[in-house]
């Protein structure tokens, strides 16, 4: 898979919806342009497994109008907290129970229900066309089309536009000295710089996605990791390690200790500059009622020219159809619902999420704000080139580690001898 978006992808992308809208994304393995076969024989109960808590209200919209089109099939969602998602989905979808219809994310948990057999192959399906091919390629294995992602998200930390501008600031700082200086003037507005998940493993190695990408000597060093060409007692690693330590007073009090959902409130509530997470919590702040401008602003950890990056983003929450299921043409015919360019822009504009279906056109306010992150040039999210789970809990935990008072050469060296171990 390329490790980052061109310019020019994402300039064809974005004129290909118009300037008011972007890309859309969608999942969804069907037999023809409009899957009528598949959907003349699909009943029964589906099970659409995720783990988007948040998109539960939009996806019920969506259920409802696909059962007014197809009165023989109820969809239930099987949601579980991503975390657990992680750890159990592939034993649940196994049993073919669970998740006719499933999402998987991008990188070891889509290779591992790869290897298990669970994915329905879609190569050739006509309804491929329907997505951007460069968005696509995440849900293929073996030269096969095993999965559709339906997102495009940016693992970049959102910044409060008030409180930017409050601090004296018109752009993102260029390099790391910068980064620091801006830290300390959110600091002096008496907020917490940057509010992080550290105690949600699933959302707090998001922020080492952009603590990375200009740090590392090639855009695949942390999937070397793993495989033993790099350790993460390197230099450059050592150096990301370092900076976290430097960034530790600029989290909230009990950072480590921090869920996902603690942190989306406190930058919800205006005591936060940053939250260290991604684009796809942006719903999830507007749903606590916050009102103020949203906008994406990376830590460029290095001087200005040498950063390759502005930011990060994935192409995840890949759709499939369960091959262990008794209700394929079922999975098969919601899928292709979501593949709608109508559709799937209900999902993007209720969510606040980008998607990978041509043609979708993007109202949501937030979706417009961030428009311009799709010419930007940004790096595939790194902290999905592990294909083992732990290996990369491993080296993400370091990162924790560092910001609770060990020293970098320390938790460098206890998370190396783990992934000696997983070798």
């Amino acid at each position: 898979m390329k490790s980052s978006f061109s310019r020019r992808d994402m300039l064809r992308l974005a004129a290909g919806a118009g300037a008011a809208s972007l890309l859309a994304a969608c999942a969804g393995p069907g037999g023809g342009d409009s899957g009528a076969a598949a959907q003349q024989e699909a009943g029964g109960d589906l099970s659409f497994a995720h783990w988007r808590a948040e998109d539960k209200e939009v996806f019920a919209q969506i259920i409802t109008d696909f059962q007014k089109k197809n009165p023989k099939i109820t969809v239930q969602q099987d949601i579980s907290p991503s975390n657990d998602y992680q750890s159990t989905a592939l034993q649940k979808l196994r049993g073919g129970s669970v998740g006719d219809a499933f999402t998987a994310f991008r990188g070891a948990q889509f290779l591992e229900i790869a290897k298990a057999g669970v994915w329905t192959d879609l190569t050739g399906q006509s309804l491929l066309g329907r997505y951007e091919p460069a968005l696509i390629t995440a849900g293929t294995d073996g030269g096969k089309q095993l999965g559709v992602p339906y997102q495009l998200v940016f693992n970049t930390p959102l910044v409060n536009t008030e409180l930017l501008s409050k601090a004296g600031y018109t752009e993102a700082p260029k390099d790391w000295d910068g980064f620091l200086a801006l830290l300390e003037k959110f600091k002096g507005l008496g907020v917490s710089p940057i509010a992080w998940p550290g105690g949600d493993a699933a959302n707090a190695g998001q922020l080492l996605n952009v603590m990375v990408v200009n740090n590392a000597p090639t855009d695949d060093a942390l999937g070397k990791i793993e495989t033993g060409e790099a350790k993460v007692t390197d230099d450059w690693f050592l150096t990301v390690l370092k900076q976290y330590q430097q960034l530790a007073p600029y989290f909230q009090t009990g950072s480590t200790g921090t869920s996902a959902d603690a942190a989306l409130a406190l930058f919800a509530q205006g005591k936060a500059g940053l939250l260290a997470t991604g684009s796809f919590q942006v719903a999830g702040v507007r749903k606590l009622g916050a009102t103020f401008g949203i906008d994406l602003l990376a830590p460029i950890t290095t001087t200005a020219d040498k950063a390759k990056y502005e930011g990060v983003f994935n192409a995840t929450f890949i759709l499939g159809v369960n091959a262990k299921s008794t209700k394929q043409a079922a999975a098969q015919a919601w899928l292709e619902h979501l593949s709608d360019p109508a559709v799937a822009g209900v999902y993007a504009n209720g969510t606040a999420q980008h998607v990978t279906v041509k043609g979708v056109e993007y109202t949501n306010a937030d979706l417009k704000a961030l428009a311009p992150w799709l010419t930007k040039k940004t790096a595939l999210a790194p902290r999905f080139q592990f294909s083992n789970l732990d290996v990369r809990g491993a080296v993400e935990n370091a990162a924790v580690q560092v910001v609770g008072g060990k020293s970098p050469e320390e938790a460098a060296e206890a998370a190396q001898k783990v992934v000696d171990q997983k070798k």
